[in-house]
């Protein structure tokens, strides 16, 4: 099991993605995904995300709003926890990821990327209020299913 964060930076209408083309055997190889990953031991999610925020892109995230929780279970045969958060409170200046290209895409753009089929469906949700909790199943890099709960509920 993984245990892993992932943020996405919001300027305006648009959000910070980073295009994972450089870092080698990387599992979201030519995907775009918005920053975050592993938990290290002792860590919580939410000190996770601001550090890797600060390591992907230079930028100082601060009050990062927690949006839910994915669960996917058999991605890349294994099952991985991702604690989501949206972050529009940042200092600092993007600097060169040594995983991808970072870009500001434009909110409405972003489904047209090369994306996880779990992304079109839970990007979305990021635009209602409240809180998550969703189960996608994968097998292999195919999502079979996914069910959802929304906290409260719409």
């Amino acid at each position: 099991m993984k245990l892993a964060t992932l943020c996405y930076v919001q300027r305006g209408n648009q959000v910070l993605m980073l295009h994972r083309i450089k870092k080698a055997n990387d599992i979201h190889q030519g995907k775009w995904n918005g920053l975050g990953g592993k938990l290290e031991p002792g860590e919580s999610p939410e000190r996770c995300v601001i550090r890797e925020v600060r390591e992907e892109s230079g930028l100082e995230i601060s009050q990062p709003q927690y949006r839910g929780l994915l669960v996917f279970v058999d991605f890349k045969e294994e099952d991985w926890y991702v604690w989501v958060y949206t972050a529009s409170r940042f200092a600092g200046e993007l600097t060169e990821s040594a995983e991808g290209a970072l870009a500001w895409v434009d909110a409405d753009k972003i489904t047209s990327l090369p994306l996880w089929e779990s992304d079109h469906v839970f990007l979305p949700w990021l635009q209602q209020p409240g809180v998550f909790s969703a189960r996608f199943v994968y097998r292999g890099e195919t999502m079979q299913s996914y069910e959802v709960s929304f906290y409260p509920p719409p």
